[in-house]
């Protein structure tokens, strides 16, 4: 269980994406009490620490994973967004964020608006019933607030923080990201 407050901008080292699919990131002065065994949301995806070094970790994919998210079109050099799995006690920032994320979709615009810059998001019709305005939504595992929803996708705004310490201050329209619903909609819709 993560929380979606983004903890380090890692790098990508390497990806293997063939037979047995593995990602090695690179997080320095960060993986201090990483062990093997560990949960790491990477871009939203919870992972499973399978290795590790003084600063970096590997972790194996799934194809299932490679499937559902945009973690297959990573190059080495590329950021991604890490959190470790939450400790009981730890604050909750942002919504319970389980890293089974649900799909992967598009950056369809982006709009400055004051100190603000509001992105819209293409996904899968289906999942929309789960979004909702003023509803909480993970976009690479960050916890965001839906703005608006339409037919085709939905829109967040972000603060010029989000923009620094993630990234999503690197991405541009068409840009794939993946996207986790809020599980409470999820649980709500299956048990009405």
């Amino acid at each position: 269980m993560f929380s979606g407050i983004i903890e380090k901008l890692g790098r990508v080292v390497e990806i293997d994406v063939g037979a047995s699919p593995r990602l090695v990131i690179r997080a320095e002065d960060w993986l201090n009490d990483v062990k093997i065994g560990d949960s790491i949301a990477v871009n939203g995806v919870c992972l499973t620490v399978t290795g590790d070094a003084p600063d970096t970790f590997t972790a194996d994919v799934m194809p299932e994973t490679l499937r559902k998210t945009d973690l297959g079109d990573l190059q080495p050099g590329d950021p991604v967004n890490l959190e470790m799995a939450l400790r009981v006690g730890d604050r909750l920032g942002g919504h319970f964020v389980s890293g089974h994320v649900d799909c992967a979709g598009r950056i369809v615009s982006s709009v400055s608006e004051q100190n603000a810059v509001i992105l819209g998001f293409a996904m899968e019709p289906a999942l929309l019933e789960f979004i909702a305005p003023k509803g909480s939504v993970a976009i690479d595992g960050i916890s965001l607030t839906v703005v608006d929803v339409n037919e085709t996708g939905f829109t967040v705004s972000l603060i010029p923080h989000t923009l620094a310490v993630t990234t999503l201050g690197a991405k541009s329209e068409g840009s794939p990201v993946n996207i986790e619903v809020d599980m409470l909609a999820r649980y709500i819709r299956r048990n009405p």
